[in-house]
């Protein structure tokens, strides 16, 4: 079956405009994300606000997040929407309710998508399933992270061909491009949908950090994926780096020499300029400063991170139009 053929299939399972996967993306969808992206971003404030006026949408959050939220909740009040959040201390997840009733509950107060981050992989599955309201995947667990795939797509289209060019994308968009992604791999739902996403368009995507952090089997992720212990090698063959934080909350007792780490895998300007003078670094953040990358990298000219939240607002709004079927997606079917 064609590739565009099976996201349609998967997608089709669950409301039309949900995002729990980038694989349920086809090219041609990512290129109209992207396009809406650019339409929005486009327009005054006063022409945004009437986008999605009269709207409700959830953001329904089990763990915390700073960039993610924030976003989600900004783009969705800057498109005239009414938001409402719940997270699992305010509510009564405390007390024990299952994802599925306060998804119902959510649904019957007059929710009309709801932006869902749980621990646990695959709920928002689940919660697109037993509502049938169209679910934005906001993180799950170690699986997937779809909605920071696409802004860091945006910001590396950005940054290396310039703004025009991150309007809309085909097969071969990073054709040339190696993206190096280092760090705690294992515990990252970002680094597992930017390895899903990159590589259809044409990238190369290395990852790199110790076993324990990057087992072998990362390589299962699909075409287009490598795997190089060798921080400065992988660097030297990089247009773009992506750095992680060790996810310590995940760890679950596993030792990790701290000093090795930092030695062999933190990004600093030595490194960077030795190896990858001219590469973009991007980070998902949090960022740990002086563990996994230093002060003068992450404020430094080669840093994209601070631009990689003002495409998360900007690609977010397209996804909150997305869902609710509004802008230029009005009236086309998944």
């Amino acid at each position: 079956m064609p590739r565009a053929t099976q996201t349609t299939a998967l997608q089709s399972k669950y409301a039309r405009g949900s995002l729990l996967s980038v694989n349920h993306l086809s090219v041609a969808e990512v290129s109209a994300i992207l396009s809406e992206t650019a339409r929005v971003a486009a327009l005054s404030s006063a022409e945004r606000t009437c986008i999605l006026r009269g709207r409700t949408i959830a953001l329904l959050f089990y763990e915390s997040s700073t960039r993610t939220r924030t976003s989600f909740e900004l783009a969705a009040k800057s498109l005239g929407a009414t938001t409402t959040l719940v997270s699992d201390k305010s509510s009564s997840i405390e007390k024990g309710e299952s994802l599925k009733d306060t998804g119902l509950t959510l649904r019957a107060l007059g929710a009309e998508s709801i932006i869902l981050r749980h621990s646990a992989s695959g709920a928002p599955f689940v919660l697109a399933r037993e509502t049938g309201l169209p679910v934005l995947n906001a993180g799950d667990g170690m699986h997937e992270h779809p909605s920071q795939a696409l802004l860091d797509l945006r910001t590396i289209l950005t940054r290396l061909h310039g703004a025009n060019r991150a309007e809309s994308v085909t097969e071969h968009s990073l054709a040339g491009i190696t993206v190096t992604i280092t760090g705690d791999i294992f515990h990252s739902r970002v680094a597992r949908s930017n390895a899903m996403l990159l590589p259809r368009l044409g990238a190369r995507v290395l990852l790199c950090g110790p076993p324990g952090l990057l087992p072998e089997e990362a390589r299962d992720l699909g075409p287009g994926i490598e795997i190089e212990r060798d921080f400065d090698r992988a660097l030297a063959e990089s247009q773009v780096v992506m750095m992680l934080r060790i996810q310590k909350e995940r760890l679950a007792g596993m030792e990790l020499d701290l000093s090795h780490y930092i030695q062999s895998y933190q990004l600093n300007s030595g490194r960077l300029t030795t190896a990858a003078p001219s590469a973009v670094v991007l980070h998902p953040g949090p960022m740990i400063r002086g563990l996994e990358i230093s002060d003068e990298v992450a404020d430094g000219r080669n840093s994209a991170i601070e631009e990689q939240v003002a495409h998360g607002f900007a690609v977010r709004s397209a996804l909150l139009i997305r869902a609710l079927g509004a802008g230029s997606f009005e009236g086309v079917t998944a």
